[in-house]
């Protein structure tokens, strides 16, 4: 990086893999930051990383090296650092001497399933980012019997509560019973709870809602509540998925 390109220091602070942008704007307004030497409680202060010094509360903030996990999340388990109702976070199921890293996009409380966390803010945004069009999979148990016509439905899209039109790029029926289904739903743009939402409008329940795959990373047999790091082929699978898609 040149001496003109410069970062907020709260996005320097992400960036280097010691925390996520708001918890390092909290630290430098609770006075914890100093920017080559001198206290900095703004945390837009320009920064040029790779030459200037950041510390904080009187330690040198190195760059770390760049971590890949992929959790399987239980139901229940919340994706944020901290809960103000006590409840169990993803957090408490990393390795105990993990450094920082943040989660790459959210599964609500309910859902469960694949998720990705890293200290490289750059390629989380990658992932996360709609214009990439990286497909997420789901397995979504419906308390209906599903037919052609909603598989159907969901891939032509139609309004939900609010208004907003929404569609899946692909919905698959996987098996029935009497009373209740399971189906393979695709996403290559995820709103927020777009598949709860969905069904919401037409009076259907989601019983279950379980990411299974995200671009050519399967959730496979790692076990629920289990986390490991990212081979380096299926991080090289996941940047050439994304180099494609975004082309």
């Amino acid at each position: 990086m040149n001496d003109t390109q410069r970062v907020g220091l709260a996005r320097a602070l992400s960036k280097m893999g010691y925390c996520s942008r708001s918890e390092a704007a909290e630290l430098a307004r609770a006075g914890r930051v100093r920017l080559n030497g001198s206290l900095t409680r703004n945390p837009e202060a320009p920064v040029r990383l790779g030459k200037d010094r950041i510390e904080v509360d009187g330690k040198a903030v190195e760059a770390g090296a760049k971590i890949y996990f992929v959790l399987n999340k239980p139901r229940g388990v919340v994706t944020t650092a901290a809960d103000e109702q006590g409840r169990d976070t993803v957090y408490s199921l990393l390795p105990a001497d993990a450094p920082w890293v943040g989660p790459v996009g959210r599964l609500d409380k309910a859902s469960e399933g694949m998720l990705l966390l890293t200290n490289d803010s750059e390629w989380a945004a990658r992932v996360a980012a709609p214009e990439t069009h990286l497909a997420k999979i789901y397995h979504v148990q419906i308390s209906v019997v599903a037919d052609a016509a909603l598989t159907a439905a969901l891939e032509a899209g139609f309004a939900v509560k609010d208004g907003e039109v929404l569609r899946v790029s692909r919905a698959e029926i996987l098996r029935s019973g009497e009373k209740n289904s399971w189906l393979e739903v695709t996403l290559d743009e995820g709103k927020n709870r777009q598949i709860r939402r969905m069904f919401e409008a037409r009076g259907i329940e989601v019983l279950r809602l379980i990411r299974v795959a995200i671009g050519p990373l399967a959730l496979a047999d790692l076990a629920k509540g289990q986390c490991r790091n990212l081979a380096p082929t299926e991080k090289l699978a996941m940047d050439l998925a994304m180099k494609r898609t975004s082309e």
